[in-house]
């Protein structure tokens, strides 16, 4: 049971603060138990054949990863929602429960390149076909339908790029078409963008992000509408893929001050972004929230906010250089870590590869350095880009 209250009468912190859990249910704890379970007993031999308890195995759940999921309801607006072990077991699930052998399938060219990975190898083996589409393509998705496409699968912004996506438009075309509609909605968190207002069937999150929030823990969590959720929950229990306890345990409590966490990393990336636009060295800084970026009109009428990850193009034009230059910004940095993953507390860094992309191809100016913004002084990462930039000048 979770704690009663207004619920979206409340301010987000507040929710970001009580959602999912009811201290009163432990004995007035503060936080949820951390429950280690795989045998759940039961009281009597017809409990066990009916199983009905709340509880009946450590695979199906246990208070612990009942919290958490409450949690992300209320935030998500979603009629359920299952933790599993990492973002890309989170794109996996949706894709599972929504598709069988002959079907096709629409995805971003802007997309997590893992999750290409997986409908270019897994699904490929099991009959699925995938086909990529341009993030810009709106309600022209129209002329790609077929009459075996059973998901159309969104993420907006795109990754290392971000692109935008008029994703009400998306999925108004994929429902008249019978398909359903997922998103990768990591970048924005429920707080900024909550795709189940916006006509998406099921939301995903690469929870070892922003709800996570401190480097330390690999987790997903897939939140559906009540059309999406009874083919999700029966896949979750099929496939076993669920979320460890502790790992559950610490995402609730990261959740606590992610509100507070993403105000600042969207006031340093924004301030940085700024400063760097127009700077020498910088050809290009993709980031949705500046007025120069090509989908600003779609962020802005659909988002309420923006996340501490953007990228900058750097200013090389000699494309035999990029690789040099580009590892020579990298290695002058002191302050931003070189490392894979966004989201916590520090500053990272990575060279961003596109060679997969087939239409959202990447930007002629130069290589593309992506940029996660974390909670250090904005004037200490300013002053460790422009040591960066400096160096690949010189390289």
């Amino acid at each position: 049971m979770t704690k009663k209250n207004s619920g979206s009468n409340q301010g987000v912190n507040t929710r970001l603060a009580h959602s999912g859990y009811s201290p009163r249910d432990f004995h007035g704890f503060v936080n949820p138990p951390v429950v280690h379970a795989s045998t759940v007993l039961f009281p009597d031999a017809q409990t066990m054949e009916t199983r009905n308890q709340a509880y009946t195995y450590g695979t199906y759940g246990t208070p612990t990863t009942t919290a958490l999921n409450a949690a992300m309801d209320e935030l998500e607006g979603s009629a359920g929602t299952v933790a599993v072990p990492s973002g890309l077991a989170a794109l996996v699930l949706p894709f599972m429960s929504a598709l069988s052998a002959g079907d096709h399938m629409l995805v971003v060219d802007s997309i997590y390149a893992p999750t290409r990975n997986f409908c270019n190898g897994m699904l490929a083996r099991f009959g699925i076909e995938t086909s990529y589409y341009d993030p810009a393509i709106g309600s022209g998705i129209e002329d790609l339908m077929r009459p075996n496409t059973k998901l159309v699968h969104t993420e907006a912004p795109g990754s290392n790029t971000f692109e935008m996506q008029d994703i009400p438009a998306i999925a108004e075309v994929a429902h008249a078409n019978g398909a359903l509609v997922s998103m990768d909605n990591t970048w924005a968190t429920p707080l900024f963008f909550k795709p189940l207002d916006h006509g998406v069937d099921i939301s995903i999150h690469a929870a070892t992000k922003y709800p996570a929030g401190h480097s330390d823990v690999l987790i997903g969590t897939v939140s559906a509408n009540e059309r999406a959720w009874p083919a999700l929950w029966k896949t979750f229990t099929m496939m076993g893929n669920c979320a460890a306890p502790d790992d559950a345990y610490a995402t609730l409590r990261g959740l606590r001050t992610m509100g507070v966490r993403l105000e600042r990393h969207q006031k340093s990336a924004l301030t940085i972004a700024r400063a760097l636009e127009g700077l020498p060295g910088v050809a290009k800084v993709l980031h949705p929230a500046l007025e120069s970026f090509p989908g600003h009109d779609l962020w802005k009428r659909d988002f309420c906010g923006s996340s501490g990850i953007f990228s900058i193009v750097l200013d090389i034009a000699d494309a035999s250089r990029h690789r040099a230059k580009s590892h020579a910004f990298l290695d002058a940095l002191e302050i931003f870590g070189l490392g894979y993953s966004w989201g916590g507390y520090e500053s990272l860094a990575v060279p961003v590869n596109l060679s997969d992309r087939t239409i959202a191809l990447p930007p002629k100016e130069g290589p593309v350095i992506r940029l996660q913004i974390g909670l250090e002084d904005c004037q200490d990462l300013l002053a460790d880009i422009e040591r960066g930039l400096a160096a690949a000048a010189a390289a």
